[in-house]
């Protein structure tokens, strides 16, 4: 049996930008996906704390250190500048895997700093 774990964790990152005009995705810091193992393309969920509204889209690298959290595309108008978010990336294991493995969880200090 394989089961859906929590993998990666950045909670109560904000917001940065806000691009309608994009194709779509998230994009993150290369620090902050480097904290949590989270790769370039992954797949991920991101939840609003403003609305509650809930997405999945992918990463896109962000430049190192810049603390950008941006959202692209039609997420944009779920999610805006300045809103807190937490974002998951969920990976698939067997059940021997899950006895030991433990997620990486990071909680951003303001500008999205590690």
């Amino acid at each position: 049996m394989h089961l859906q774990v929590l993998k990666s964790k950045i909670h109560n990152a904000f917001v940065t930008e806000a691009n309608v005009d994009y194709i779509g995705s998230i994009t993150i810091d290369e620090d902050l996906m480097d904290a949590v193992d989270i790769r370039d393309e992954e797949q991920v969920h991101v939840i609003n704390h403003r609305n509650g509204e809930r997405l999945i889209t992918y990463v896109i690298k962000g430049e190192r250190g810049s603390g950008t959290i941006c959202m692209n595309g039609p997420a944009a108008l779920k999610i805006s500048k300045g809103d807190k978010i937490i974002i998951i990336a969920y990976a698939l294991m067997d059940e021997k895997e899950t006895r030991n493995f433990k997620a990486k969880i990071i909680f951003p200090k303001r500008g999205n700093s590690i």
